[in-house]
């Protein structure tokens, strides 16, 4: 949907939380999980919207181990179609700042369903609200989602980058 400042806003569907589902090689659900990567542990949120998403805390994106942590990450035999990762600072209850590890990739200056997935591992911990701006490289993009049972609806710019036809 256009809305009337030119946003556009995006019904992502509902994020699945079951491993089997996302797929994590884990056997039950969790609200984080821990995961060793080079005898050291992290905490991680895993979810998946329409693809697979590791998210973890740190106190700056731009001191993050994106570069070493998230091909390790990405390819951990937890994730046997390997994941994306996200490293996501909270700036306060609805405002993150988010760098993604793009699987097949590396990092991406933005990533939607990355921005989803963040939101909703920090509104499914109780740290996030309902409503959270996502600042990314690229831009900013907002993230609503009420909780279980609901869609995650993303809004942000869209630019029409391209326009053609094609005769068969």
């Amino acid at each position: 949907t256009i809305i009337d400042d030119g946003q556009v806003v995006v019904n992502m569907g509902e994020p699945v939380w079951e491993p089997a589902q996302i797929p994590f090689n884990v056997e039950n659900r969790a609200g984080s999980y821990t995961i060793t990567v080079d005898k050291q542990s992290y905490e991680i949120g895993v979810v998946s919207v329409g693809n697979p998403h590791a998210v973890l805390i740190v106190n700056d994106i731009n001191e993050a181990p994106l570069e070493s942590l998230g091909p390790a990450l990405e390819a951990h035999p937890l994730f046997p179609q390997r994941v994306n990762v996200g490293f996501m600072q909270v700036v306060n209850p609805g405002e993150i700042n988010l760098r993604v590890y793009e699987r097949g990739v590396g990092e991406t200056l933005a990533c939607g369903t990355g921005a989803c997935a963040a939101a909703v591992i920090g509104q499914s911990g109780g740290f996030l609200d309902q409503h959270v701006t996502v600042n990314v490289t690229g831009g900013k993009l907002t993230i609503e989602w009420q909780g279980e049972g609901h869609a995650i609806m993303m809004t942000g710019p869209a630019t029409k980058v391209f326009e053609g036809e094609i005769y068969l």
